[in-house]
């Protein structure tokens, strides 16, 4: 990876066997915010190339499942503080790429470099192999390395949804080929360049491209796991894709998280009012777990709408994501913005009040970028478009329900199950909460607020297969072997 200064351009190349790899194309990416602006070009990785990288990495495995967990720990702790160390100029990077504001993009290497510190300290134990001694003679469990690891990340968290996968898949002495989002590449390639530096060549590369390269990654035979995080739809096609060879699988999908707030919620509190605005238009809105439909109980929904309004009003300043006025950035590219322009200009034609939320701090900004002005949407039908598809962008729908029994059907009734979270006293949410099918419901808080990477993450129903985060998402990278030594041979219910 080269930086020209003169123009501040990124230029990425396939990383393969611990090289740069010159491909025959590069495709620009824009900035966002000045689509006019190119940030950097990336690669169009051949399949050709991505056999290669899979090579690679099937190759340095060999050698690197035999290192010592604490040489692997040693050298991630490594990569952490060079990551630390060059913060401001991936953030940056991340900003002008990504369009997230300057503080969200900061807020994505904490996460990051949290949860890459959780697993360093918490890898030893987690992988450290169980001995039994019973009255049927001794059990060993061991977790061993799976192999050669596909990573696809997607472009709403490219390093956070990077790291996620490296970090345990590395440190349980696998190999990857992560393959970065082509509308948000660069910083996640950086990244991944700057971790790879402290590892063996091999066991980290990156490959770019379009669907004929993930169609590599997801079928060929050397490929043991496949960690995907993105769309549901996508993920229909990685499932058949890896079906001939039966693939291990972590699945981080789409979901469409529901806020309830019981007649217990205090309306009047501000600093809630203001988490679950920023629950709904962080990174615009673009989060897989942000909570993207709202259910008031209808004895407290008109006021609330209003307080709502007041909340949003004062938090969300749409502008540069350089200006440290600003809250929320452009969509990230053309095609979500279009998605959702597409189901904002729906839910009006079905008879729904549509409400602008914020100050543009530039117009002029506004008007030349991927930006689209929050709204809220009231008056919709609890079937509308709006209600049950994931919106992925600035908007929201805030409903009313009449009792607990219906806002958790209107709830469980979806397709999708990754997060939700309940508002009011903490008795009544936790009872609420615990008849809800979602992989993590929150208690008066929700998205990113509410998020602990000590603990597991993902979805149920069409939102994932599969966990990330905590313990358990180190051990996924792993294959538990049981070697079983009993005390008696001969089984006394078999004849001589």
């Amino acid at each position: 990876m080269t930086i020209q200064a003169d123009q501040e351009t990124i230029i990425v190349e396939a990383f393969i066997n611990g090289q740069n790899v010159k491909s025959l194309s590069q495709v620009a990416k824009e900035n966002p915010t000045n689509p006019t602006e190119i940030v950097g070009y990336f690669p169009v990785t051949t399949k050709e190339q991505a056999v290669e990288a899979i090579e690679a990495a099937a190759g340095a495995f060999k050698t690197w499942k035999q290192t010592s967990i604490d040489e692997r720990i040693t050298m991630m702790r490594k990569a952490i503080e060079k990551i630390r160390a060059a913060e401001n100029e991936i953030v940056h990077l991340l900003s002008r790429e990504h369009g997230k504001p300057l503080y969200d993009a900061h807020g994505e290497i904490y996460v990051s470099l949290m949860w890459m510190e959780f697993a360093c300290n918490e890898a030893k134990s987690a992988l450290q192999e169980e001995i039994k001694e019973h009255e049927n003679g001794k059990t060993i469990l061991s977790y061993d390395p799976i192999g050669v690891v596909a990573a696809i990340s997607p472009w709403n968290y490219p390093i956070a949804l990077s790291t996620i996968k490296i970090a345990p898949a590395l440190l349980a002495g696998n190999t990857i080929v992560l393959k970065p989002s082509p509308y948000a590449p660069l910083a996640a390639a950086k990244v991944a360049e700057i971790i790879a530096s402290e590892f063996p060549a091999g066991v980290i590369n990156v490959v770019h491209g379009d669907a004929d390269v993930g169609v590599e990654l997801t079928s060929n035979p050397l490929v043991t796991k496949i960690a995907f995080t993105g769309g549901t739809a996508t993920a229909k096609h990685i499932i058949k894709a890896a079906s001939e060879t039966i693939k291990d699988m972590t699945l981080e999908l789409g979901g469409n998280d529901a806020a309830i707030f019981l007649e217990s919620f205090d309306v009047h509190d501000e600093r809630a009012m203001r988490r679950i605005v920023i629950s709904n238009f962080l990174t615009a809105g673009q989060i897989c777990m942000i909570a993207k439909r709202v259910y008031v109980h209808r004895s407290i929904y008109d006021e609330f709408v209003e307080k709502y309004i007041e909340a949003a009003n004062r938090w969300i300043r749409i502008g540069d994501p350089f200006d440290s006025n600003t809250t929320v950035g452009p969509v990230n590219n053309l095609k979500q913005k279009n998605v959702v322009l597409g189901l904002v200009e729906d839910a009006q034609k079905r008879g729904a009040e549509v409400i602008p939320l914020g100050q543009i701090l530039d117009q002029k900004l506004f008007e030349q970028g991927y930006y689209l002005q929050p709204t809220l949407v009231l008056g919709c039908d609890v079937h509308d478009p709006i209600v049950v598809e994931e919106q992925f962008g600035p908007t929201v729908p805030i409903l009313p329900f009449d009792n607990e029994e219906q806002v958790i059907h209107l709830h469980n009734e979806s397709i999708y199950g990754l997060t939700s979270s309940v508002w009011g006293k903490e008795e009544d949410a936790i009872s609420v909460a615990r008849q809800l099918e979602a992989g993590t419901t929150m208690i008066n808080t929700a998205a990113v607020q509410g998020l602990d990477v000590r603990f597991p993450f993902g979805g149920v129903k069409q939102s994932g297969i599969g966990r990330e985060y905590g313990v358990e998402g180190i051990r996924t990278y792993t294959e538990k072997h049981v070697i079983n030594v009993p005390k008696t041979l001969d089984l006394p219910y078999i004849p001589e």
